[in-house]
C-alpha cells in the first residue's frame, strides 16, 4: 500500500487544476506518469509512504484493535506531522467519516489544525487528487519491481484483476512475502489447505 500527501497553497492548487490533476483512477498510467513530474514541481513539499504487506499484517493482527482504516489514519498522521501544514484535506477510507476524523485528530501534533475530512476527497479536492497520482505512480513502480523477481505476470495486483487472482491461486505459497496474510483470499486459501490436511487423517 502506498500513501502520499502534498503541501501546497491556493496558487499551487490552481496550477494543479490547470495541468489536469484529478483522481488517479480517472487517468491512464501514461497520464499519471506525465503528471507526476509536473506535480512535484508545483507543490511546496510532499511525502510518500510505502507500507509493506508485513507491516499491514502486523497491524491488523495486533491486540490493540487496529484495522486497515486505523492504520491509514496513523500513516496519514505521519504525513501531516512531517509536512506541518496549517490546513489538511484528508480522504477518509471509511464511510464513518466522523469517527475516522476523531481518531486521526488524536494522532496529530497540531491539535488546532483546520481539518477537512471527506470520503472520496480525491475526487472533490485537487490537492488530494495530486497526492493520489503520486501514490499511484509509486505503487505502479513498486509493482514493476516485484514483476522482475517473479516467474509470471500478475497484472495490476488488484483483486478485481483476473490475472492477479490466477497468479495468486498458482503462486501464493511460492511468493508468500508479496501477499498480505490478512488478505481475505489468502486466509481462505490457508483455511482450505488446513481443512484438506485434516481430511487426510479422517
Amino acid at each position: 500500500m502506498v500513501m502520499c500527501g502534498v503541501l501546497t497553497d491556493e496558487a499551487g492548487a490552481a496550477e494543479l487544476k490547470k495541468i489536469g490533476a484529478k483522481d488517479s483512477k480517472l487517468l491512464s498510467p501514461r497520464q499519471r506518469q506525465q503528471l507526476f513530474g509536473k506535480i512535484v514541481k508545483i507543490v511546496k513539499d510532499y511525502k510518500i509512504i510505502i507500507i509493506s504487506p508485513a507491516e499491514i499484517d502486523a497491524s491488523v493482527k495486533s491486540d490493540d484493535g487496529m484495522n486497515l482504516n486505523w492504520l491509514e489514519a496513523h500513516k496519514s498522521a505521519e504525513i501531516v506531522n512531517a509536512l506541518n501544514p496549517d490546513k489538511i484535506i484528508i480522504d477518509s477510507p471509511s464511510n464513518n467519516v466522523k469517527n475516522y476524523e476523531k481518531y486521526l485528530m488524536q494522532l496529530l501534533k497540531n491539535k488546532k489544525i483546520e481539518a477537512v475530512v471527506e470520503h472520496k476527497a480525491d475526487v472533490n479536492h485537487v490537492e488530494c487528487s495530486a497526492a493520489s497520482i503520486l501514490a499511484k505512480v509509486t505503487r505502479d513502480e513498486e509493482i514493476e519491481k516485484i514483476k522482475k523477481v517473479v516467474v509470471d505476470d500478475f497484472g495490476s495486483g488488484y483483486l478485481a484483476d483476473p490475472k492477479t487472482i490466477e497468479f495468486f491461486d498458482k503462486y501464493f505459497e511460492t511468493y508468500p512475502d508479496i501477499f498480505r496474510k490478512s488478505w481475505a483470499p489468502y486466509r481462505q486459501k490457508l483455511s482450505g489447505k488446513t481443512q484438506k490436511k485434516l481430511g487426510d487423517f479422517e
